[in-house]
């Protein structure tokens, strides 16, 4: 429930590398908050050879966008599940057609949106890792892994997304400004967009944590703003 008693549906926006899985994993440790990330949904999907993760994988290996209505199928098929808890959507909607299609489905009370300037978005892609199959996430700058290129708890080796290569990312940041820029728009003309700024996840963090304890019950009232 939200501070009001009411269910709170809350979206979490951000470029790529911008810190929003961080935040989110943060935000539903002190927050009565169910968290769904788009990646995520993905890969269980796509693991579990699902409908929906059959059709995206297959335009994944053709190396193209998963199209709006597959994604906003996905989620609002998930969100089904929890009708009777608070959520926060992470990575969802990216679009405007996302958006109005979520809109007219679910109320949303509030959207969060990371802004982090794109050089310090560059640096920490360039050092970042992934566990494929788990969607773990190093840092060689701040989070590396214990071995060297394999995953703390599997040993499987890590990969460097082709996306977060230099050479492919400039595009893919510009790509995102321009599907996003609407949807952002959109939620700060319904009067439910709140902007936090920084070029550190730690240093945003007190201030989204302040917020939201204006919105949302805490999970431990005592739990202080510690990561």
């Amino acid at each position: 429930m939200g501070a009001s008693g009411r269910l709170l549906h809350a979206v979490l926006m951000g470029a790529p590398g911008s810190g929003k899985r961080t935040l989110a994993l943060r935000i539903t440790k002190h927050f009565q908050l169910q968290k769904f990330s788009s990646g995520d949904l993905l890969r269980d999907n796509m693991l579990r050879d699902t409908e929906f993760g059959v059709l995206a994988k297959v335009f994944m290996d053709q190396g193209k966008l998963i199209p709006d209505d597959i994604m906003t199928r996905l989620t609002l098929h998930e969100l089904k599940n929890f009708t009777r808890e608070s959520w926060l959507l992470c990575g969802f909607p990216r679009t405007l057609r996302q958006a109005e299609a979520l809109q007219r489905v679910y109320q949303i009370h509030l959207v969060m949106n990371l802004s982090v300037p794109v050089e310090v978005i560059r640096q920490r892609l360039s050092a970042r890792w992934i566990h494929p199959s788990s969607g773990r996430v190093y840092n060689l700058e701040f989070n590396p892994p214990k071995a060297v290129g394999v995953d703390d708890l599997t040993g499987e080796p890590l990969v460097q997304r082709e996306d977060d290569r230099p050479e492919t990312l400039n595009e893919r940041l510009k790509a995102y400004e321009d599907q996003t820029k609407p949807v952002l728009e959109y939620y700060r003309e319904k009067g439910v967009l709140e902007t936090f700024c920084g070029t550190e996840t730690d240093k945003i963090w007190p201030c989204v944590y302040a917020f939201l304890q204006t919105k949302v019950p805490q999970i431990d009232q005592k739990a202080s703003v510690t990561p």
